[in-house]
């Protein structure tokens, strides 16, 4: 079941396919629960809260447009940080929550105004804004992302000279020795109490799986495959192809590729960052695990080489369509290529 549809099953909601994407998409997130996971997930809101009330300088007097406001935690610290007028919008129907605990906490229609809807149709009160907030990330950062949203909102109405919270976004790629989970979750397909169920391994492979990862069981350098700059990216440059390498630190076997994102607020006076990899302190977007089909071999210092494709899924925008090419070079030279859907 893919996080999408594990979601739904969690929350009682229809299985995706009788609803359009951008129905679920907003039905998914009107269930508190996937805001208490978010707002309990301290990494991320204290980073934001940081980035946001630390720097009141840039704040005060501003108008600030909060995309995909939720329960509307951004447009609370942005308005504390001494902003003139917060715009939160956001076509979920949380957004009636957010109003009773905006209003609850003394902020007026005069400090905080919430808009529900797509930011395509809905009009602002105003014709530009001097800051954008936005926690619009995903899974491997771009899955189910409301970043082409977030780029609608900076070309129609950011001001010239106008900041983004965040700013910059780093995708990583590493290689892991993963051969239990891998037995349990892809391998138990071969013999399912003596019968070939093999048909469901191959879909299975397919699917990557979001879940946190110890270090200890990485085994390569890590690679920075794509820098994002939101202030100058394109929808368009958000399909990729990019080439990686990466160095064994040990002798080992690699069951899998595993990615993940650091998120930069560097228009700040001090920047802040922080990190989901497998290094860091938990957050809720945990790491993206990639099965190969076959056990790699590496020695230290083999390198896997390769290219990884990644774009929006032509059906459902916000599914990936993601696609490894590599090789290992060095004492067990291996090949191989897998597509993956998100």
């Amino acid at each position: 079941m893919s996080p999408v549809a594990q979601e739904n099953a969690t929350q009682g909601l229809p299985p995706v396919g009788e609803m359009t994407s951008r129905d679920y998409y907003a039905d998914s997130y009107a269930h508190f629960g996937i805001h208490e996971e978010m707002l309990k997930d301290s990494v991320r809101t204290l980073s934001y809260r940081n980035a946001i009330m630390q720097n009141p300088h840039l704040f005060k007097g501003k108008t600030v447009l909060d995309v995909g406001c939720g329960t509307g935690i951004l447009s609370m610290f942005a308005s504390k940080a001494g902003a003139k007028l917060v715009i939160g919008i956001d076509m979920s129907n949380i957004l009636d929550q957010a109003e009773k605990i905006v209003r609850a906490n003394g902020f007026t229609q005069d400090q905080i105004v919430l808009l529900k809807g797509k930011l395509e149709d809905v009009e602002l009160p105003v014709k530009q804004v001097d800051i954008i907030i936005s926690e619009w990330m995903g899974y491997f950062l771009l899955y189910e992302s409301m970043l082409d949203t977030v780029l609608l909102a900076r070309d129609k109405y950011l001001t010239p000279d106008g900041l983004l919270f965040p700013d910059k976004a780093t995708i990583f790629l590493a290689a892991i020795e993963d051969q239990d989970y891998k037995e349990e979750k892809i391998n138990f397909w071969d013999d399912v109490y003596g019968f070939d169920y093999s048909c469901i391994k191959e879909i299975a492979l397919k699917e990557p799986l979001v879940d946190c990862v110890e270090l200890k069981s990485v085994v390569t350098h890590p690679c920075a495959i794509r820098h994002i700059d939101i202030k100058t990216v394109t929808k368009e440059e958000l399909a990729f192809k990019v080439p990686f390498q990466l160095k064994a630190t040990r002798n080992d076997y690699i069951h899998a590729f595993l990615g993940w994102f650091d998120i930069s607020f560097s228009c700040c006076h001090k920047p802040i960052n922080f990190s989901t990899g497998p290094h860091a302190k938990y957050t809720h977007w945990k790491q993206t695990v990639f099965y190969t089909p076959d056990t790699l071999t590496v020695s230290e210092n083999d390198v896997i080489q390769g290219q990884l494709s990644c774009a929006p899924n032509s059906r459902n925008n916000r599914d990936l369509d993601i696609e490894f090419e590599y090789e290992v070079v060095g004492s067990e030279a291996t090949k191989g290529k897998m597509v993956y859907k998100m």
